[in-house]
């Protein structure tokens, strides 16, 4: 038992919890947290970035990369605010993250003082559940809370406001061992297995669509021994991308939108969808009642909340994946559906991943030669837009927490501060992010941060000068009317990069190309490379809004 501050208080709990890493950036509201965090220094990490919401993205990053819980801390209002993007990017991606915010002294909360929002009723959509402490000593049941909830069934982020006065205020601190966050497995059933092993046995035609759930429960081995064992074909949401290895002989690629030509009308034909760990996203199913249209569905989620929500389900079972899929393989016999594997292996086959060379440096060239370069064992972050589609066609990822995006919120500018996340996290990985100069140029302030930790982490820009995902929809679907995606700017990347203290490359061809990128993997430090790509370079397939999936647009 000791007499601690609440700022100490604070320290002690995340000891508890096994935090090593937090990002933040400090203010008057948080003072005493970063006088505790001075004296913590030997246990607890902090990482300074350039900006709040930078911290959020790292947080959320070494979270996707560990699967432990990301930290962040930033001061109240503004600092606060300038994490809600990041909260929010998490909130979607169910990611389990702790937000950590300080606020004014309790006698000036509601008053409009210096430096006062309302956190918690901002974030109150955009949390699984956020706290204002109001009494130092509920301090440290708060935080261990905090933590549970974000790990507890479907994870995701918590935000914890502690007014200034609560973090100077003296109680008594007792330690305690985080509470055991078990799996979610008390509503699967005997009944539910056998009523899967039935659907198993009576289609013809199965596909497994993996959704981000897989990647979360690490149920990327479980996965592969049911899909072999059943002879199904497998496709991927954005979110799903390692949760099945990209070069398997079954995996069909992602499915929706971008989705691949097999997935698609792999989807349109199947007899029996399994959908695991996925939340049926308009991005995948597009036209609602063209979607699996002769498919039984079979929902296996651990959030209750996602079925039937979007997609009816002929049957679902509500639990942790990993011990779904691991109770359906102890009871499974291996089964034999040559002919689908084979009308399959025909669509692969006249339907492959292609692209057109017309002796220009190309995006998809790029990818393919990180991955053959890194031999597909790098972490790959991304910013959003046509870079992050390319990132999640021509790269294959093999394991779950290779693949680091922002999915559901679609957050540009997220790469960069998720990939310095994502190196703290794993510093024996080379984490690479792929971006747009759109995307990069939100938040390339955080190349400072790199720069000051000394991270090996390599920034691919893949730069046509305009906004390209809004740009390629114009020209497709808007008569070429290009409104405010041509970006005309005349910034000099390299110079940018060289000011923070980055090296900078310039790349017009897939030679310079090959050799920057092997410099940069010896040079273990932060490198910038500008690869300079045509405007015309689109994402391909594509699925035209409204349409059905199987209606997939290829380059051709």
């Amino acid at each position: 038992m000791m007499q601690l501050n609440g700022a100490e208080i604070l320290m002690e709990c995340l000891k508890e919890q096994g935090v090593d890493t937090i990002f933040g950036y400090p203010g008057g509201a948080v003072i005493n947290i970063y006088d505790a965090l001075y004296k913590y220094q030997n246990d607890i990490r902090h990482i300074l970035t350039s900006h709040e919401q930078g911290a959020s993205h790292a947080a959320d990053g070494y979270a996707r990369a560990t699967g432990k819980v990301g930290v962040c801390l930033a001061t109240s209002g503004p600092g606060a605010t300038n994490l809600v993007t990041g909260i929010a990017t998490a909130y979607m991606d169910s990611v389990p993250m702790v937000a950590i915010t300080g606020n004014v002294p309790l006698a000036l909360l509601g008053k409009d003082s210096f430096q006062e929002v309302d956190i918690t009723g901002i974030t109150m959509p955009i949390t699984k559940h956020n706290f204002i402490v109001k009494d130092v000593n509920d301090l440290a049941a708060t935080i261990r809370r905090a933590f549970y909830i974000a790990q507890e069934g479907r994870p995701g982020p918590v935000l914890v406001d502690i007014p200034k006065d609560i973090t100077a205020q003296i109680t008594e601190y007792i330690k305690e061992k985080p509470r055991v966050v078990n799996k979610a497995v008390e509503n699967i059933t005997k009944e539910d297995i056998n009523n899967a092993l039935k659907l198993l046995k009576e289609a013809n035609k199965p596909l497994i669509y993996v959704g981000g759930g897989v990647n979360h429960a690490d149920a990327n081995g479980d996965l592969v021994a049911f899909a072999e064992t059943i002879k199904a074909p497998v496709c991927s949401s954005l979110m799903g991308l390692g949760g099945f290895p990209g070069d398997h002989k079954l995996f069909t690629g992602m499915i929706g939108m971008h989705g691949t030509k097999p997935s698609n009308l792999a989807a349109t034909q199947c007899d029996l969808l399994i959908a695991i760990g996925a939340r049926f996203s308009d991005r995948v199913i597009s036209k609602m009642e063209a979607f699996a249209p002769r498919a039984k569905i079979l929902h296996i989620d651990i959030d209750p909340a996602e079925i039937n929500k979007n997609i009816k389900t002929h049957y679902c079972i509500i639990g942790d994946v990993k011990e779904v899929i691991k109770r359906i393989n102890e009871k499974l016999n291996p089964m034999n559906r040559t002919e689908w594997i084979n009308q399959i292996d025909e669509w692969k086959n006249s339907f492959p991943l292609s692209y057109k060379t017309n002796g220009a440096l190309k995006p998809q060239a790029v990818l393919e030669k990180i991955y053959n370069i890194t031999k597909g064992d790098a972490v790959i972050t991304t910013e959003v837009g046509q870079n992050q589609i390319w990132a999640a066609q021509y790269y294959k990822y093999t394991k779950s927490r290779t693949f680091i995006s922002s999915g559901g919120l679609g957050t540009m500018g997220y790469g960069l501060g998720a990939c310095i996340g994502a190196q703290l996290a794993q510093p024996e990985k080379q984490v690479i992010n792929i971006a747009g100069d759109g995307s990069f140029q939100m938040n390339c302030n955080e190349l400072a941060t790199a720069v000051k930790y000394n991270l090996p982490i390599i920034i691919v820009i893949l730069n046509n000068g305009v906004l390209g995902m809004v740009r390629q929809w114009q020209k497709l679907f808007y008569d070429k009317r290009y409104s405010q995606t041509t970006l005309g700017r005349s910034t000099d990347i390299i110079k940018l990069a060289e000011a923070y203290g980055a090296k900078g490359y310039e790349i017009t061809n897939e030679v310079e190309f090959e050799n920057a990128f092997k410099e940069a993997l010896e040079a273990k430090e932060p490198v910038v490379i500008n690869c300079i790509i045509d405007e015309e370079d689109n994402v391909f397939p594509i699925v035209p809004p409204g349409a059905a999936i199987e209606k997939v647009i290829t380059e051709e």
